[in-house]
């Protein structure tokens, strides 16, 4: 058994000052009070910071790690796609794996409970099977040519789906097969050129023209009646970056879905790659349901959640932490088990040091550092 306390515990969106959090040999939560008298609590650890559960990254490309730093800042969207073609084949397999087993030990140890990862091939599985992080495995279809089939063998890993990459990217027969499993993740309006095909324009339209390739689902009109038009009410959908989402956009897709959709933001890999910001406000206005990625190392120096909030200054703190554990788990379907401190759960304990506090507001200094405790 462990007992752990702290100055704080940042927990489903509150701040409860003077934490007690005891466990099992397992892990899992077996009391959560306030103490009054630390010196009177023999065997208990003390920890000057904020404890909250472990984080959820709710996107990222696990097996892009090798492409850390090989892509230069600011190509913006079509650049990135461009470079990303241009030097997939200058690295071996093992290269690969020691870059992306790593990539994982280093969320494991700044707190990371679950991932949900975009997977393109076999390459991240071996590692998976070992690792302490729970992984959900989307296979994601990608290509106007591609065969429906083409994915399936990866779907005879346990804990992996096939899912539609996108709504400018695939046919209409691949979006609609692909988009029939009862949990999908898409990148959704990323950049404005997503929007521009459907009216004939941009860096893709003129992409596809070159190539010869003709898309049969421009008809839509928008990439947003595109998902409606082609997605089941029931589906669970995690949508991915929503950069250039309009209030429209948002009514509309709330409006189908009889789930509520979590939009998952990556606030660096959109910083990298285009400069554009994260919709949070937008989002929030809209009572939508969040969660926070941090894509792939091609497209950002880091995996660490905590870096992602940081460039959430406007959001309240706590409202921030909900989004990186609890929202997190109840869209992959495991907040049962991890992404709250309660009793009965197994979900990992982090110690954030570096918060700052003027009056009732809480922020994260430049210099904050998050550890796993548990």
């Amino acid at each position: 058994m462990r007992r752990i306390a702290a100055h704080y515990l940042i927990d489903r969106g509150q701040v409860i000052p003077r934490p007690v959090v005891e466990c099992d040999d397992e892990g899992r939560i077996t009391r959560v009070e306030q103490w009054e008298r630390l010196d009177a609590m023999p065997s208990t650890e003390f920890y000057a910071g904020a404890l909250t559960a472990g984080f959820v990254n709710a996107h990222s490309h696990l097996e892009l790690s090798y492409l850390r730093g090989a892509i230069e800042r600011g190509t913006g969207f079509g650049g990135f796609a461009r470079a990303i073609g241009m030097v997939r084949g200058n690295y071996t397999m093992e290269q690969r794996k020691q870059a992306l087993a790593a990539a994982s030990a280093q969320m494991w140890a700044e707190g990371v409970q679950a991932v949900a990862d975009i997977v393109n091939d076999d390459s991240s599985f071996e590692h998976k099977r070992t690792s302490p992080i729970r992984y959900r495995n989307f296979a994601e279809l990608f290509g106007l040519c591609t065969a429906v089939d083409a994915m399936d063998y990866l779907t005879r890993e346990s804990d992996t789906t096939l899912t539609p990459h996108s709504t400018y990217s695939l046919q209409s027969a691949a979006y609609i097969a692909a988009a029939q499993n009862d949990t999908i993740s898409v990148h959704f309006m990323e950049s404005p050129d997503e929007e521009a095909l459907y009216r004939g324009e941009g860096s893709l339209a003129a992409w596809y023209s070159r190539m010869g390739w003709e898309c049969d689902f421009l008809h839509y009109g928008s990439p947003a009646k595109r998902l409606i038009g082609q997605t089941a009410p029931k589906a669970k959908v995690l949508l991915v970056h929503g950069c250039c989402l309009k209030d429209e956009d948002v009514e509309q897709i709330l409006h189908h879905f009889t789930t509520p959709p979590t939009f998952v933001l990556c606030p660096q890999s959109n910083r990298y790659i285009s400069g554009l910001r994260a919709p949070a406000e937008l989002l929030m206005r809209h009572g939508a349901h969040i969660a926070i990625g941090t894509d792939s190392l091609a497209s950002n120096d880091n995996l660490s959640i905590l870096e992602e909030l940081k460039l959430l200054p406007s959001v309240p703190l706590a409202e921030r932490l909900r989004w990186a554990t609890l929202s997190g788990a109840e869209a992959l379907g495991m907040s049962g088990e991890i992404g709250s401190v309660e009793v009965g759960k197994r979900p990992g304990l982090v110690l954030i040091e570096g918060i700052t506090r003027e009056g009732e507001e809480w922020q994260l200094s430049p210099q904050a550092t998050s550890r796993r405790l548990l």
